[in-house]
């Protein structure tokens, strides 16, 4: 199945890169690297909560700045335009749908997550259920999902992209990506992943703005597609960088490479570190309770070789899947190991009664039904243009996305079942830990997975306010006051209720 994907080979680019390219280029990737250093030397590197969580101490501009970067990574660049050329507007409906799902997790999930004291997510279910396996699993899962849907698609994306607009080797680019984004995730932590997003979410924003994707990438004969990108299952990945060689002026052409580039490094780092974070702060901790600090920072340090390593590997796969469509591959992946999770947190947040044995035995269920599909998706690819679809009915019939809504809804049939036929949890372990138990004091995470009851006085957890402490210190120190001042709480509801009104708009404009 994967004879005659592979793009390792060189790629002659339409268009020669000009000098004023190239300075582009190096100046944007020294601009990075210098504010990579001068941030992770702002905290102490040499300690669990400098290295993972920043210090506990950052301010809010450099947060939201890396939590956009980080979702657009590259492979929303290369997937994106790609689907786009081959299909049209309609793909953008996943990126509006997104805007609801943010804002549910803002408005509700988020008060929750902050008055239960947690630190990774899989830690919430374990204290909202109890137990370690639930936990364990989901950090497992994460890990998974990090190799299958986002290291190896952005290292892909962004390899593809070097590759098309500057003739280079796919895994030569590769490995230039891994060295870059490597060197300062690996050495600087969390705090230097946040700046340098900051960094590139400006250069992002602007690059974006500037092109638009053009209908040259249609279904033609396979050989042909294997002489013009070297995938036989299509071309439609290169469409993004095609805009940027054949239309860009000289100078704006490096400073679209930089765009890319600032994509790749936000994504990718950002995942290195949340999930070294996961593996260390979840499994390794559980396998090794006694671990010290220094054994702790070195694992994280390893966990991120490792992952970089297993998504190369799975890069070869990427490519043939899903018809050649890089967007299409990650939603559909998400599609059949995500909604078990979704299930879960829902009912976990709304539904008191949902206890640990109907969770996890609907996590089971809804893996066993999720990785069946995908098995099939990957021995039965999607046919190339013109030839009939004879695959199995599960997978000619039922679109991916079906599929999702029938596998969250199977799994949260799964958990009600399980949880009615077990006794329910008491209702003291519930405190701050769903929607209809948050109380007025909230307790104070730590980097231990522990927390601690606050004094009197706390303002309200549904605010997720806390009081302030300091960035370093021991185990059980607290996050800093999160409690939002009234005029930008009012400007970020104004906003989102104006990003709604748009979202609508354009739904009912483009239907």
């Amino acid at each position: 199945m994967m004879e005659g994907n592979s793009t390792a080979g060189s790629f002659t680019p339409a268009q020669q890169f000009s000098v004023a390219d190239l300075v582009v280029v190096v100046v944007y990737f020294s601009l990075n690297v210098a504010v990579g250093i001068w941030s992770s030397c702002r905290v102490n590197r040499n300690t669990v909560s400098g290295y993972f969580l920043a210090g506990r101490d950052m301010a809010w501009w450099p947060v939201g700045a890396s939590l956009f970067a980080s979702s657009e990574g590259s492979g929303l660049f290369i997937g994106l335009a790609g689907t786009g050329a081959a299909g049209g507007i309609a793909v953008t409906g996943f990126e509006w749908n997104a805007t609801y799902a943010l804002l549910a997790l803002a408005w509700v999930f988020v008060p929750v997550y902050i008055s239960s004291g947690i630190v990774t997510m899989p830690e919430y279910l374990q204290r909202r259920f109890g137990g370690e396996r639930i936990r364990m699993y989901l950090s497992g899962l994460s890990l998974l999902l990090s190799i299958f849907t986002k290291i190896s698609t952005d290292l892909y994306s962004g390899a593809l992209f070097v590759q098309v607009c500057l003739g280079w080797d796919l895994y030569l680019s590769t490995v230039l990506m891994l060295v870059v984004t490597g060197l300062y995730t690996i050495m600087g932590g969390l705090v230097a992943v946040i700046y340098t997003d900051a960094l590139q979410t400006l250069i992002m924003v602007l690059g974006a703005i500037l092109l638009a994707v053009k209908d040259a990438v249609a279904c033609v004969d396979p050989e042909e597609c294997a002489r013009v990108c070297g995938a036989t299952v299509g071309c439609s990945n290169i469409a993004y960088p095609k805009l940027v060689v054949e239309l860009m002026p000289s100078g704006l052409r490096g400073l679209m490479i930089a765009v890319m580039m600032a994509a790749l490094m936000s994504s990718l780092t950002s995942i290195f570190n949340s999930s070294s974070t996961l593996f260390t702060m979840d499994i390794w901790r559980k396998l090794r309770p006694g671990a010290g600090e220094r054994e702790l920072l070195l694992v994280g340090r390893v966990v991120t070789v490792v992952l970089v390593a297993l998504s190369v590997v799975w890069i070869p796969i990427l490519q043939s899947s899903s018809g050649g469509q890089l967007y299409i591959y990650i939603q559909a992946v998400t599609s059949y190991l995500a909604p078990p999770v979704t299930a879960v947190f829902v009912l976990a947040v709304f539904w008191p009664r949902a206890n640990e044995q109907g969770a996890f035995w609907g996590l089971m269920a809804g893996l066993v039904l999720g990785l069946a599909r995908m098995g099939l998706e990957l021995v039965y690819p999607v046919p190339r243009c013109g030839v009939p679809d004879r695959r199995p009915w599960l997978l000619a019939d039922i679109h991916y996305l079906h599929f999702a809504v029938l596998l969250c809804a199977a799994t949260g049939a799964v958990v009600a079942g399980g949880s009615l036929l077990t006794p329910p949890l008491p209702p003291a372990r519930l405190k701050n830990l769903t929607w209809w138990t948050l109380s007025r004091e909230s307790p104070q995470p730590s980097v231990d997975g522990t927390s601690q009851e606050p004094p009197d006085g706390c303002c309200s957890a549904a605010l997720g306010s806390q009081r302030p402490s300091k960035a370093e210190g021991p185990p059980a120190a607290a996050l800093k006051d999160t409690t939002e001042p009234p005029f930008w709480a009012r400007i970020c509801g104004i906003n989102a209720v104006v990003l709604m009104c748009i979202n609508i708009f354009c739904y009912a404009y483009f239907a």
